[in-house]
């Protein structure tokens, strides 16, 4: 089972994912609990979610899955997460970063998917606030990676200043 990392802490996971039924037909919701499931299910299932009693609601985008389309309903959801199919995918990091900077997403994002402790940093640095390990990862361990370096010359959204322009506004 895999571990997830919140806000550079080892946590217990409340969420239940939803997936496509083996059949590719929709899933039986559950009535009560937290559900994360993938954007096209959201898109089937949408209202039946809203109309339960109890529980929150995540949507988790692929890599290829455009931000935009889940904008307007920010609003319904306690968790967005971001699917990595493999190490070196990249595009999860500029999905992280349209989500907190263009659209203002200000609630958990998480990482899930083929995650490794090595990402970890950056990943905070793009607007991750939660991990999911690929199982076998010591999170004792990972959570060092949180520790890697002690400055950043670049943007980014956990620091929207650059170096020089810190420094500057030091100086001053």
């Amino acid at each position: 089972m895999a571990t997830l990392i919140k806000n550079a802490k080892i946590a217990t996971d409340s969420w239940q994912r939803l997936d496509w039924a083996a059949d590719g037909g929709l899933p039986t919701v559950p009535a009560t609990g937290d559900v994360l499931i993938p954007l096209g299910l959201w898109r089937g299932l949408a209202d039946e979610l809203l109309d339960r009693n109890t529980g929150r609601i995540g949507v988790w985008l692929d890599s290829y899955e455009d931000p935009a389309a889940i904008a307007d309903s920010l609003d319904k959801f306690a968790l967005v997460a971001v699917h990595f199919p493999q190490f070196a995918d990249g595009r999860g990091y500029s999905i992280a970063r349209l989500l907190r900077e263009r659209h203002g997403w200000k609630g958990e994002l998480r990482a899930i998917g083929d995650v490794q402790r090595d990402q970890l940093h950056y990943l905070a640095r793009c607007g991750f606030d939660a991990f999911e390990l690929n199982d076998g990862i010591d999170a004792q361990s990972a959570l060092s990676a949180f520790r890697d370096f002690s400055d950043s010359y670049q943007a980014a959204v956990d620091q929207p200043l650059p170096l020089y322009r810190r420094r500057a506004l030091e100086a001053a």
